[in-house]
């Protein structure tokens, strides 16, 4: 085993805000189906992680984390966000074919392993996420010089020098359940502050329809979240758009290319739920937008 990961704890899931925690759900969901039949995804270090991390959480005062423990993963979410997960890997693999030295940052990582899943052994990988995650995450990757955490907030500009330092390859954000959960302004800021430091570079990033986040529906979203996910009341919905070309009304350097839906799948596993895909309202509730960015 690598020197790295048999260290001790530099800190714990108890240190996590509920947006943080969210992460470890993700982890599990990505670990679970990995180990079901006809697997959607395939994510051993995931599946790794979780049997380390299971002796730490079945104690946590938390009932959201000793439930993962417990294997108490929903399937419905589990066959989601593997499918999410496969689609950005997709995104990743066909950015990486065009530029096989190119830069890859994962912006909120929290406990993802795309690195373990991607990787050409030639790309250069940045996962960003809070100071908190990132100590946690550490006890359980390996850093290399291919492949960097970043402990800060994306709202911190100042991480974007490490990624320039990096050179003057092209570079792919990737925002996999991020944005939602941010101020608005500072997510739209965001965007414009990318394009004009990156001209030339790509943004997938996954978004939920704003009229969805009304103040008559927040209660909803909120409680929704709260009893099927046991997610904390501060892992909340914020930031929304109302179809993908929004954002290129925000600078004339945002260029909208395609977007996705869990439900363009078509996966078997969907069961049921497959047939919501059909009805417009219900396929772009949730889902990942794909843009180039330039300086205006």
């Amino acid at each position: 085993m690598n020197a790295t990961l048999e260290k001790p704890l530099t800190s714990s899931p108890a240190d996590f805000s509920d947006v943080a925690t969210t992460s470890l759900l993700t982890l599990y969901a990505r670990a679970r189906e990995s180990q079901s039949s006809d697997p959607i995804l395939n994510d051993e270090k995931a599946v790794e992680i979780t049997r380390r991390l299971n002796p730490l959480l079945e104690t946590s005062p938390d009932r959201l984390l000793r439930s993962l423990a417990s294997g108490k993963v929903s399937k419905p979410l589990s066959v989601h966000l593997a499918l999410r997960a496969g689609k950005y890997d997709a995104y990743t693999r066909e950015f990486l074919d065009r530029y096989p030295e190119g830069i890859v940052v994962n912006i909120g990582c929290g406990m993802d392993t795309r690195f373990h899943r991607v990787d050409n052994g030639q790309a250069h990988f940045f996962d960003l996420d809070l100071p908190e995650v990132i100590r946690f995450k550490r006890n359980y990757v390996a850093e290399s010089p291919r492949y960097r955490l970043i402990a800060s907030s994306v709202f911190d500009y100042a991480w974007m020098e490490q990624v320039i330092e990096a050179g003057n390859s092209p570079v792919i954000f990737l925002a996999e359940g991020v944005f939602m959960y941010l101020e608005p302004a500072r997510v739209r800021a965001l965007f414009v502050d990318l394009a004009n430091r990156f001209p030339g570079s790509e943004l997938l990033c996954e978004v939920v329809n704003s009229r969805w986040l009304t103040k008559t529906m927040e209660p909803l979203i909120r409680s929704k979240m709260q009893r099927q996910l046991g997610v904390g009341e501060d892992a909340t919905f914020k930031f929304g758009i109302v179809d993908g070309h929004e954002p290129e009304s925000w600078s004339k350097g945002i260029h909208f290319l395609d977007e996705w839906s869990y439900f363009d799948s078509g996966h078997p596993k969907l069961g049921m739920l497959g047939w919501m895909g059909r009805v417009e309202l219900f396929r772009k509730t949730q889902w990942t937008v794909h843009y180039r960015l330039d300086q205006a």
